[in-house]
């Protein structure tokens, strides 16, 4: 999981620091947001202090009204130890109270022109990309006709030499060796490459090539969602291989179950091909055509038709 800090959201999304600069280094351990409403009017038992405090009119409309006293009370209380920022939308005036205690505990207010439901829907989006659970595979990860493939296997089984092939035929490289992967939502994983060999493919007997200075910008992307594994492995004769479709074979990455399919390599097989039909198929599969059903559908029927006789 990545870091992030208030000064990261500051600068991101072009914040304005009020006051509790000594705060700025706080860091933010979750992607909720918290409206302090109940807050406001008193009530603090189930304070989530650890989120990102984000004030708009409905809330400083309600805090107007208390008596002074009260007001810096509960702003006392907002500003907890564990609070990473407290942000006014709307661009409002900051009440004193509130820029009285942050100051007194380092708790920096950050002001956005924003209307508060939008700016809480780009923070969160932001904060979800972040502090998305991430883990990193060894493979290359492929755009093939907008499906998301990522090719696994032993090194020296061919990986990169088949992206460069795809490459070749109007595919789009994503990453290559290594391929870092963030959960942004459930069964989403999103993929992209370390940025030391971004846009970089090596290819044995030649070397580190750049895809985007041989092919253009076309040809590569920075991240793109995984849909689907493909697992390359040297032919085993002994080995009983799926020949009608019709088995599922999952691996799971982070805590998303996806589809993946284990081709063999041998001399002749044309691996690109193999995996633009697999990527097809895949959407096809999604589409609620599967040519494997179908087919054990037929058979099914000739069967019958036969036991009938």
């Amino acid at each position: 999981m990545d870091q992030v800090c208030t000064k990261d959201i500051m600068e991101v999304l072009n914040l304005k620091l009020i006051s509790g600069e000594e705060g700025i280094g706080r860091h933010i351990l979750t992607s909720d947001i918290s409206r302090p409403g109940l807050e406001m009017a008193g009530y603090f038992t189930h304070y989530p202090a650890k989120r990102v405090q984000l004030l708009g009119k409905t809330e400083l409309s309600f805090f107007d009204m208390l008596s002074r006293e009260v007001q810096f009370d509960r702003m006392n209380k907002l500003c907890s130890q564990d609070t990473p920022a407290i942000i006014i939308s709307h661009d409002m005036e900051v009440p004193e109270a509130l820029v009285i205690a942050s100051e007194e505990h380092h708790v920096p207010v950050l002001s956005t022109k924003l209307p508060t439901t939008r700016f809480s829907s780009m923070l969160t989006n932001y904060l979800e990309s972040r502090l998305a659970p991430t883990t990193a595979v060894h493979g290359v990860l492929v755009d093939i006709y907008g499906i998301g493939v990522l090719i696994t296997g032993k090194s020296g089984v061919g990986k990169s030499e088949t992206a460069l092939e795809l490459v070749k035929k109007g595919h789009r490289l994503v990453a290559d060796d290594c391929v870092e992967i963030r959960q942004e939502g459930e069964n989403t994983l999103v993929g992209n490459a370390p940025p030391l060999i971004a846009h970089l493919l090596e290819i044995r007997g030649i070397g580190i090539i750049d895809i985007m200075t041989l092919f253009g910008a076309s040809a590569v992307r920075k991240h793109k969602r995984i849909s689907l594994v493909i697992d390359l492995e040297t032919w085993d004769s002994d080995k009983t291989y799926d020949r009608l479709g019709l088995e599922t074979e999952t691996m799971k990455i982070i805590d998303t179950e996806l589809p993946k399919l284990t081709v063999p390599v041998r001399p002749g097989r044309n691996l690109s091909v193999i995996i633009e039909v697999a990527a097809m198929n895949h959407r096809l599969k999604n589409l609620g055509i599967n040519a494997a059903e179908e087919f054990s559908r037929r058979l099914d029927s000739v069967i019958e038709a036969n036991d009938e006789v």
